[in-house]
């Protein structure tokens, strides 16, 4: 066979293969998506991850960054929903523990950007551009978007932190109330432009814009969110959700999903009086999103169908029932959903502060023997037929085995996990129906 003829045929395989690797991971990512929720990635920013996020509609969004190795923090733009995002904007700070804390916009030109420092920025044409006024009294931990002008944020500095105030678009700034020492406050939250609640050694509320603030004694939140002036959420240390009808005076606790996970409740979106969303539970390979519909009376959980399992989700924002966005501060992705979320979710009900399971359509049972060296036994129970996987991840959330993968019917079956080629460590099974993960245990292989 002649060169030319050699090179000619091996030119066609490359493009077929090439073809084919396009093609195949077209339609997994297609599969992706009509899980519920599909993964969005962010630009390569060298080590730097999302502070702070914020869409204004279903295709305009923006968010901050940490600062990197390099001394660099960014502000991103995306015009399509979050499927491509672009570095708007480079900031460079006097060192790396300064970035950017919180962007929130007043329109669809005018935004703003805080950081931990004295730069505070403005942008009054959509993020083309952006002008620090450098004039922040002192770096802010938070920031609460009244209007076009009105701007309240926080700082928790011993000396000079408290509640700062601008009405002219952040030109200048006056203090406000509450200032005590080493309890100043880190976080703030306005539902209006008078009331509103900020966090520190003590949980404050105003009714008058921040000019005044009174102690709620004995609160506390890591999130606070309001549908009206009336009825609000907070999520307040471990595994507590607490629900109030009287402006944040009282709080009562509501029942998450008995599931196994530790709540610390990082973020709360409100869509109307009866929808809420909440993240913030660590779980293993893959944490999940909580949903309410009536208003907190019942809460389900699902696990969004990504491809990179995530520990924890940090931030979570829907502008209506069905389009919203999720993402963890330590990932470069995140999530997003056109449909309200997964089409199926986990639910567990809560009736009278009990828990009650909705009977599953299978059991997972934990590994015998546990630990184990390098053989172990996984039982499960089918009480229908159904499309199974027993995926194998490692500590890290990588997959490593798949121990089946048919369609089987109703009985008891037993799957063997040959670890053999496998370093020491903790390993996680889960237990797929039909493309849904229904549970996953731990393992642990002792060499």
């Amino acid at each position: 066979m002649k060169p030319q003829n050699i090179f000619s045929n091996l030119l066609d395989v490359l493009i077929v293969l090439c073809l084919l690797l396009f093609f195949a991971s077209f339609g997994f990512r297609d599969s992706r998506m009509s899980g519920g929720w599909y993964q969005q990635f962010f630009p390569n920013m060298n080590g730097s991850t999302i502070t702070s996020l914020t869409f204004l509609d279903s295709l305009t969004g923006y968010a901050l960054t940490s600062t990197n190795s390099s001394v660099q923090a960014f502000i991103l733009k995306t015009t399509n929903g979050g499927d491509n995002w672009n570095i708007i904007y480079t900031y460079v700070p006097t060192a790396s523990t300064v970035h950017f804390t919180k962007i929130q916009f007043a329109d669809s030109n005018i935004g703003y950007a805080s950081t931990n420092y004295y730069d505070f920025y403005k942008t009054t044409n959509s993020g083309l551009s952006w002008v620090d006024f450098a004039n922040v009294p002192w770096g802010a931990d938070d920031m609460a978007l009244i209007n076009l002008d009105t701007i309240l944020l926080v700082s928790s500095d011993i000396i000079g932190g408290g509640v700062y105030r601008t009405t002219n678009g952040g030109l200048n700034w006056s203090p406000l109330g509450p200032t005590s020492g080493s309890g100043q406050p880190s976080t703030i939250y306005m539902f209006n432009k008078d009331m509103g609640f900020c966090l520190g050694g003590q949980m404050w509320k105003t009714t008058n814009g921040g000019v005044n603030w009174f102690v709620i004694p004995g609160e506390s939140y890591q999130d606070i969110k309001f549908f009206d002036t009336s009825k609000g959420w907070k999520t307040y240390g471990t595994n507590i959700l607490e629900v109030t009808t009287n402006g944040g005076l009282n709080w009562t606790p509501q029942q998450l999903p008995n599931i196994s996970h530790t709540f610390t409740g990082t973020n709360l979106n409100i869509v109307n009086k009866d929808t809420v969303w909440m993240v913030g539970a660590a779980y293993f390979p893959s944490a999940p999103i909580y949903k309410t519909t009536n208003g907190g009376i019942n809460w389900s959980y699902q696990i969004p169908d990504s491809l990179y399992p995530v520990y924890i989700y940090n931030y979570i924002n829907f502008i209506n029932s069905k389009i919203g966005w999720s993402y963890s501060n330590t990932s470069s992705f995140e999530i997003h959903t056109k449909v309200g979320g997964n089409d199926t979710s986990f639910f567990t009900l809560v009736r009278n502060n009990k828990i009650t399971s909705i009977p599953k359509d299978c059991i997972l049972f934990q590994n015998y023997p546990n630990p184990f060296n390098p053989i172990t036994n996984i039982k499960f129970q089918m009480l229908k037929h159904g499309f199974v996987e027993i995926k194998i991840f490692d500590i890290t959330g990588k997959l490593v085995k798949v121990l089946i993968n048919e369609k089987l019917y109703s009985g008891e079956y037993s799957a063997k996990f040959d670890a053999g080629e496998l370093p020491s460590g903790i390993y996680f099974y889960s237990l797929y129906i039909d493309g849904l993960k229904v549970d996953t245990k731990k393992a642990i292989l002792l060499k």
